[in-house]
């Protein structure tokens, strides 16, 4: 997997304004339309393609033919098609590959919307401009055409069918993935996003779609989908069975990365305050929604870890030893949990003082069961099993409020609010990526947001990308 992307953050979702971008000379929206050995369609593709978007899209347009090793007359059409055409550029690689020519032209294009269509335009082009609105809009950072939509009118046989669905099901079950069509050829991508993705998507053919948006979804981008009309075009070259198995083995090595945590995803964070979502409710303190919830998960389960341990220690003693010993083991537990899980709080630095501040609040804990027990044992002389249990959860529920008060306060305080220093005191000063990447990633609830980073001079985007020489033909026969 490629990981040599750039570590700012991506900058936050604006409006793209038409008159900045033509005085720019650059277009808004540059759709691609890659191809290989497409003598016979490519012309009428193209012509069609730039009729509709003169007549209906309101901003400046780029068609840009990516030819990839075509060995018929394609380069030819396509030399033919940016000399004839204005707006029309083509490119010439060496190698085949779809996912390697839509990267290398996407990563040389200076329009802010980057789009791509198959050659034989199945699907409808009424669907482009609402496609690329919401990324000129600044709401999404992808956007795909869907075909699976309850809204998208198919044609297509029934064997291209099931295989769409068989692979989308192998998605969902096994990525997690919840975007419902990665293989249908018409997708867009703002330029700014597909600068931090491109790196990591290591697939140059088929798969290259699914990567791309896999990748995306897991980093938190917002992906938009758009319902299609789509017809199947029965002169497809495209082998099922050679790009299902590819496919597969994509699946397979994504997955496996996903799994141990070998893509650098946090790199693709938008800065806090890009979403309303991220506005701080006035009187609640930073982190507490995150927290609350984080500390009824590890009390549930150590709830259910100490009943378990008591039912245990309770078969050979009393039910104040077995008590004292379920409470004291689930106590090391849910101290060292809340730690780590609710409030963030990374290496070894200060764990023995937090453990024994939480032995304190073991104590108060013990306090209160114990006298419910006692209490229990006063009244009714010699309860059941079952009362025993049912006293010890009502006490319980009392000592977790009481608890998360003292671990929020006390043991596990949020010095970074004032002090701007080491929470917990963590030798190495790691406060805990969770809690600072996705759940505080700002300021005080109350307190200034941080700017995003500023997006870079035009002089620095010269270093990082190429422009081509000519406006009409790009030889790039070194193209990954």
């Amino acid at each position: 997997m490629r990981t040599d992307t750039p570590w700012s953050a991506l900058p936050a979702r604006d409006h793209l304004l038409a008159g900045v971008a033509d005085a720019a000379g650059a277009p808004v929206l540059d759709v691609v339309v890659p191809v290989y050995n497409e003598e016979k369609d490519l012309e009428p593709c193209v012509l069609r393609l730039h009729d509709h978007l003169a007549r209906t899209f309101p901003y400046a347009f780029r068609i840009t033919v990516a030819d990839n090793a075509s060995t018929d007359r394609t380069p030819e059409v396509a030399r033919r098609l940016a000399r004839t055409l204005p707006g029309v550029r083509s490119y010439r690689l060496e190698e085949k590959g779809r996912g390697r020519a839509l990267r290398t032209v996407w990563s040389h294009s200076d329009a802010p919307v980057l789009a791509y269509m198959d050659v034989d335009l199945s699907t409808d082009l009424n669907a482009l401009l609402p496609l690329v609105a919401p990324l000129i809009s600044g709401h999404s950072d992808l956007a795909i055409g869907s075909r699976l939509a309850r809204s998208s009118r198919v044609v297509r046989g029934t064997k291209r069918e099931f295989i769409s669905r068989a692979y989308n099901i192998i998605l969902r079950s096994s990525l997690a993935a919840r975007f419902s069509d990665a293989q249908c050829g018409f997708k867009a991508i703002r330029r700014e996003v597909a600068q931090r993705l491109l790196p990591m998507v290591e697939d140059t053919g088929w798969f290259f779609d699914t990567e791309l948006l896999v990748l995306a979804e897991r980093a938190g981008l917002r992906i938009h989908e758009v319902p299609v009309d789509w017809v199947d075009d029965p002169d497809s070259t495209v082998h099922i069975v050679r790009t299902a198995t590819e496919d597969l083995k994509g699946v397979w090595r994504v997955g496996r990365a996903l799994a141990v945590g070998a893509l650098p995803l946090d790199r693709l964070a938008r800065p806090f305050g890009d979403d309303p979502r991220d506005r701080g409710i006035g009187g609640v303190p930073r982190g507490l929604a995150r927290q609350l919830v984080g500390f009824c998960v590890v009390g549930a389960l150590s709830t259910l870890l100490y009943l378990a341990l008591y039912s245990l220690f309770r078969l050979g003693v009393g039910p104040q030893l077995a008590n004292g010993c379920a409470l004291l083991v689930s106590a090391v537990v849910n101290t060292s949990a809340n730690r780590r899980l609710t409030f963030g709080v990374r290496g070894r630095g200060g764990a023995v003082r937090h453990q024994a501040q939480g032995l304190v609040v073991f104590a108060i804990g013990l306090a209160l069961t114990s006298g419910s027990l006692a209490a229990l044992g006063a009244a009714s002389g010699s309860p059941s099993h079952g009362t025993e249990l049912a006293v010890l959860i009502a006490a319980n529920l009392a000592a977790t409020v009481l608890r998360f008060l003292l671990f929020r306060a006390w043991v596990f305080p949020d010095r970074d609010r004032d002090q701007g220093g080491d929470r917990g005191g963590d030798a190495d000063g790691d406060r805990g990526g969770d809690s600072v990447a996705v759940g505080d990633r700002g300021g005080d609830a109350d307190g200034p947001v941080h700017a995003p980073p500023p997006r870079p001079s035009a002089e620095q985007a010269d270093d990082t990308r190429t422009e081509p020489a000519d406006d009409t033909h790009h030889e790039l026969r070194n193209a990954r």
